[in-house]
């Protein structure tokens, strides 16, 4: 592989430096919306078993009338106000709004000199060790590796690099853009993401 060449901030086209970062947060939070596991969930008093008997009479006992005993209030009773699982998480993010969120994202890494871009990307080896030691040579604590398309010899290569990710092109987007501290990319795909600006 040859050496990754710094992007500066300077090189990125106009667009991506006149972003505002409230997209990349609205993205970053859609997205984490989009991923929640949703699991969080209580019985209502319809759901919980028993209470199907009255408890007592409606009338004649001097106390407040009831009707079952699964009412909240009881001990043992459903819960009024819990969360539920079909509640849907997910956020709308419009398409130009996606986009935004990663040229700006892109154009911080960019000025924190953090932004590499390569030729090509390829682990003829297959070797973890040969990808470990590309990563090393960038000096970045973890990095996002963005390919156009993987081979199976670099998949198996970047597979157990703990402080690595290998991406397609296809996969790129502004949340793993802002959560690696470093990004690798292969010179077509950088091309292509800056003629779209």
């Amino acid at each position: 592989m040859s050496k990754p060449e710094l992007v500066a901030s300077s090189e990125l086209p106009k667009a991506f430096l006149e972003v505002h970062p409230h997209n990349l947060y609205l993205y970053c939070k859609a997205y984490a919306a989009s991923v929640r596991s949703n699991s969080a969930q209580t019985k209502t008093r319809s759901e919980v078993s028993g209470g199907g008997k009255k408890p007592f009479a409606q009338k004649g006992g001097g106390r407040a009338r009831q009707g079952s005993i699964r009412a909240p209030h009881f001990r043992g009773g459903g819960v009024a106000f819990g969360p539920s699982n079909d509640r849907n998480y997910d956020q709308k993010v419009n398409k130009k709004q996606k986009k935004l969120a990663l040229y700006h994202a892109v154009a911080e890494k960019a000025a924190n000199d953090k932004l590499f871009v390569i030729d090509s990307i390829v682990v003829e080896s297959g070797k973890t060790k040969d990808a470990l030691s590309f990563i090393n040579a960038l000096g970045q604590r973890d990095v996002l590796v963005v390919k156009e398309l993987i081979d199976d010899k670099t998949f198996l290569a970047f597979r157990n690099v703990a402080n690595a990710y290998l991406i397609e092109s296809n996969e790129f987007n502004a949340y793993l853009a802002a959560a690696y501290s470093s990004i690798v990319i292969e010179k077509a795909v950088f091309e292509k993401l800056t003629k779209e600006s």
